[in-house]
C-alpha cells in the first residue's frame, strides 16, 4: 500500500512510514537519499536493511575529498589536485554532485570569482562549502564501472558503460559497453572500479566513475 510522506528527502518521515507497513528493507530509487549516511544509519537503528550501501561507507564515499584520499590508498588513479594541475582546472564542491557548486577555471585571474559562485551555491545546495580545486579534463569521456558486492568481501564488476552524453551535468544518454576502448585500459578501468569497492568495504550495487581523458588515455576515479 501506498504512504504519503511530507518529502521524498525527509528521513524521518520515510523511516516512520517503513516501520508503520512493517517493512523488512528499503530501496530509496536514485537520488540524494540514496547517497544520505543519516538514512542509512536510520534505517539500520530500527532493524531495516537498505537496498545499498551501509551509513559507514556512504561517509567514506560520499564526499569527494575523502572518497579521493581512499581511491589513492587503494591504488587507484586519481586527477591531479591542487599545485600539481596546471590550467585549466574544475573547481568543484567536496560535499555534492549533479554539477552543484563547480566552474571551470582558466586563468589565475578567474579564479577567486570563481571560487566564491562555487562557495556559495555549494553551501546552498549541500550545506558545505568546502572546495576541490583539480585539473579540468578537457576532452573527457565519463566511463562507469557497475559493481556489486556482498557482506563476505566479494565484489565483482558488471562491465562498463559511456555515460558521456550529458545535459547541464545530468545523464541523458548510457551505452553498454562503452565504444572505441581499447582492451587494456577496458580492463584496468573494471579493474579499479573492484579494487575501489573492496577497499571500503562496499555491499549491495554500486557505480564507480572515472573520467577518461580522451587526448592521452589516461583515466581517473
Amino acid at each position: 500500500r501506498a504512504v504519503r510522506v511530507a518529502s521524498y528527502l525527509d528521513v524521518d518521515a520515510v523511516v516512520a512510514a517503513a516501520v508503520e507497513v512493517g517493512a523488512d528493507a528499503v530501496h530509496p530509487g536514485y537520488g540524494f537519499l540514496s547517497e544520505r549516511a543519516a538514512f542509512a544509519a536510520a534505517l539500520e537503528s530500527t532493524g531495516i536493511t537498505l537496498v545499498g550501501p551501509s551509513a559507514d561507507v556512504m561517509e567514506q564515499m560520499g564526499r569527494k575529498d575523502r572518497a579521493r584520499e581512499i581511491a589513492v590508498a587503494a591504488g587507484v588513479p586519481v586527477v591531479p589536485t591542487g599545485d600539481e594541475a596546471d590550467y585549466p582546472v574544475l573547481v568543484k564542491a567536496a560535499a555534492g554532485g549533479g554539477g552543484k557548486g563547480m566552474r571551470v577555471v582558466r586563468s589565475a585571474d578567474e579564479m577567486d570569482e570563481a571560487v566564491a559562485a562555487a562557495k556559495r551555491e555549494s553551501l546552498a545546495a549541500f550545506g558545505d562549502d568546502t572546495m576541490l580545486v583539480e585539473k579540468y579534463v578537457e576532452h573527457g569521456r565519463h566511463i562507469e564501472v557497475q559493481v556489486v558486492g556482498d557482506t563476505h568481501g566479494t565484489v565483482l564488476h558488471f562491465f562498463e558503460r559511456d555515460c558521456s552524453t550529458q545535459r547541464r551535468h545530468q545523464k541523458v544518454l548510457e551505452e553498454a559497453p562503452a565504444p572505441t576502448l581499447d582492451e587494456p585500459t577496458r580492463q584496468r578501468i573494471r579493474q579499479a572500479a573492484v579494487d575501489l569497492a573492496a577497499h571500503v568495504g562496499y555491499a549491495g550495487a554500486g557505480t564507480v566513475e572515472f573520467l577518461l581523458d580522451a587526448d592521452t588515455g589516461e583515466f581517473y576515479f
